[in-house]
């Protein structure tokens, strides 16, 4: 167990190696070392995509047991794992023991969560990683039977950050930035926004003080420069994104 007073330099020093790594195997053999450092027998660093279907490379780093990852791959459970759900509600490290109090578990929850502890899994923390305009992310660190769950998790904290942007780092260096972000002028802005909050042309219309056909020409410029037909999905990329956030839907 490291103690608080070398807490700083342990961080430090996973940082300048972090920095220096310019390669997906350098940064997993330095993870792997300051996992067995923090006291844990593996760790997982993923985008929460289903890796089977996944369009382009995605950041997975990770050394969990085979057969478990295995298992979870063929059942596609990335988008529905709770600890991958439970990470979209925090923005901090939080304790597997934890979940009931971030996510309404399912029975179908409580048995992956058993059968992940049966491969080896036992408990551990995860470290959210959600940057705008990409898939969402994480960091977890994790022990097996009759291992004592180390109580740092500060340091798990930083280790998590420092390891899933040193990754995001190499993986933008090897597959660029993608396709520029298609950007809305402050009026397609304003119409979508209402337009999401469930408002209709006409209405929008009366509360911009412009013409009915002007909301319906901004709503169209919008999905041109997403390339879009539908509202939907108009919303939902524009969502994505961060064009427009919950905030200025729900927003009173």
């Amino acid at each position: 167990m490291l103690r608080v007073m070398g807490m700083r330099v342990v961080v430090e020093e996973f940082m300048q190696i972090v920095k220096a790594t310019r390669g997906m195997a350098d940064l997993a053999t330095a993870l792997s070392d300051m996992t067995r450092r923090m006291g844990f027998g593996h760790f997982a660093l993923t985008h929460h995509v289903d890796v089977l279907d996944a369009a382009h490379p995605v950041i997975r780093l990770h050394t969990y047991p085979d057969r478990w990852v295995d298992y979870f791959d063929r059942n596609r459970l990335s988008l529905s794992d709770p600890v991958h759900r439970a990470s979209q509600r925090r923005s901090t490290v939080f304790r597997w023991s934890q979940l009931s109090d971030l996510i309404q578990l399912t029975p179908g929850d409580h048995e992956l969560l058993a059968l992940a502890r049966g491969h080896g899994l036992v408990d551990g923390f995860t470290v959210p990683a959600n940057v705008v305009g990409e898939a969402h992310g994480s960091c977890s660190f994790a022990v097996g039977p009759g291992t004592e769950m180390p109580d740092e998790a500060l340091l798990v904290q930083l280790a998590g950050l420092f390891a899933f942007e040193g990754a995001r780092r190499i993986w933008l260096a090897r597959n660029g930035p993608g396709e520029p972000q298609p950007r809305l002028t402050d009026r397609q802005r304003d119409c979508l926004i209402w337009a999401a909050r469930g408002k209709t042309d006409w209405e929008i219309s009366r509360i911009l003080g412009i013409s009915q056909e002007t909301v319906v020409q901004h709503l169209k410029q919008a999905r041109d420069r997403y390339g879009v037909q539908k509202r939907t999905s108009l919303l939902i990329r524009a969502l994505f994104n961060g064009t427009i956030g919950f905030a200025d839907i729900f927003a009173r």
